[in-house]
C-alpha cells in the first residue's frame, strides 16, 4: 500500500499544539528545544501556552507549525513509519522537504521565520484580504476574480478541493468577489481573519526577498518524491525544490491537483502529520476510498502507528 505524508500550513495552528507529544515523547521534545535554541525565542512556550494573538502573527505562526509538524514526524518515524511520497500545503512544503531529506530543520526554521516576516511586510496592514468560497467550481471562481480585479488584485490563492477555493488580493476586490460569489449561489463566501493576502501577486516582493535567503542555504536531492504546490508535479532534485518554494509565495496552492496526482500514483493511504485535521478533510472530499490518518498528539500517534502495523 502506497502512503503519502501530508503536512499542514498556516491556519492549522492552535494553542497547546505539540504539548502532549513533547511531554511524553523525548524525540519530539528535542525538536522544540532545538527550535527555541535556533530562533532564540521561547517558541515552545508560544505553541504550548500562547497567547493566541502572538501565535497568530505570521512570523511566529510559520515556525510554530513547522516545529510542531516535525515533532510529530520524528515521533512517527521513531515508530518505523516511512512514506512513499510527501506533500505539504503552502508552509507545509518545508516540513515535507525535511521529511524527504532535502532541507535541515535548522535551515527550514530560519527560512520560514523570514518568510513569515517578508509576507507580512509585503502588504501594509488592512490593504490585503483573503476569503473562502465554498460550493463553486474553479471556473466560476476565476470568472468572479476576473470581474473583481477591476478594483485591484484578486485571484485564486488556495485551490483546496473541487468546490473549495480561497482567494486573495486587494481588500476592495476580495470583498466584491465575496458579494459576487454569494450572487452566484456559493454555499459559503466568507472573509478570512488573516494577516496578509498570501499566494497572490501582492506577495511578489516577499518571494524575491526569500530568494536572497536561499542563496545561503543548501538544498539536497530528495530521498522521497514530493508533489509541489506550485506545479502539482513530482520533483526529486534540490534545485527544483528551491525554485518551487520561491515561486509558491506569489502563486496559488494547487492542493486539489496535488492530491489527484498522488491518487494517480496509486496512493491509498494519507497521513496528515502536524497540528489539526484540515488536510484530512480535504482529502476525504476527493477520495472516499482512501485511508486517512493523522498525527498531532499521543493518541493519534498510537492510533496511526497501529493502523500502519507498527
Amino acid at each position: 500500500m502506497k502512503t503519502a505524508f501530508l503536512f499542514p500550513g498556516q491556519g492549522s495552528q492552535y494553542v497547546g499544539m505539540g504539548k502532549d507529544l513533547a511531554s511524553s515523547q523525548p524525540i519530539a521534545r528535542e525538536v522544540f528545544e532545538e527550535a527555541d535554541r535556533v530562533l532564540g525565542i521561547r517558541l515552545s512556550s508560544l505553541c504550548f501556552e500562547g497567547p493566541e494573538e502572538e501565535l497568530r502573527l505570521t512570523a511566529n505562526t510559520q515556525p510554530a507549525i513547522l516545529t510542531t509538524s516535525i515533532a510529530a514526524l520524528k515521533a512517527l518515524e521513531a515508530r518505523g513509519a516511512r512514506p512513499s511520497f510527501v506533500a505539504g500545503h503552502s508552509l507545509g512544503e518545508y516540513s515535507a522537504l525535511i521529511s524527504a531529506g532535502a532541507l535541515t530543520f535548522e535551515d527550514a526554521l530560519k527560512s520560514v521565520r523570514k518568510r513569515g516576516q517578508y509576507m507580512q511586510e509585503a502588504v501594509p496592514p488592512g490593504e490585503g484580504a483573503m476569503a473562502a468560497l465554498i460550493g463553486l467550481d474553479i471556473t466560476t471562481v476565476r470568472e468572479i476574480c476576473a470581474e473583481s480585479s477591476k478594483l485591484g488584485v484578486c485571484a485564486p490563492a488556495n485551490l483546496n478541493s473541487p468546490n473549495q477555493t480561497v482567494i486573495g488580493g486587494s481588500k476592495p476586490a476580495v470583498e466584491h468577489a465575496v458579494e459576487l460569489a454569494r450572487a452566484h449561489g456559493a454555499k459559503r463566501a466568507v472573509m478570512l481573519a488573516v494577516s496578509a493576502p498570501f499566494h497572490c501577486e501582492l506577495m511578489r516582493p516577499a518571494a524575491e526577498r526569500l530568494r536572497a535567503v536561499f542563496e545561503h542555504i543548501s538544498f539536497s536531492d530528495l530521498k522521497t518524491r514530493l508533489v509541489t504546490n506550485v506545479d502539482a508535479e513530482m520533483i526529486a532534485s534540490g534545485s527544483e525544490a528551491q525554485d518551487a518554494l520561491i515561486r509558491q509565495v506569489a502563486s496559488p496552492v494547487r492542493w486539489s491537483e496535488s492530491i489527484k496526482r498522488l491518487l494517480d500514483e496509486g496512493v491509498t493511504r494519507f497521513v496528515e502529520v502536524g497540528p489539526g485535521k484540515v488536510l484530512s478533510g480535504l482529502v476525504r472530499q476527493m477520495s472516499k476510498q482512501s485511508q486517512i490518518l493523522n498525527v498531532e498528539d499521543v493518541k493519534s500517534l498510537d492510533e496511526t502507528a497501529a493502523a500502519l502495523g507498527l
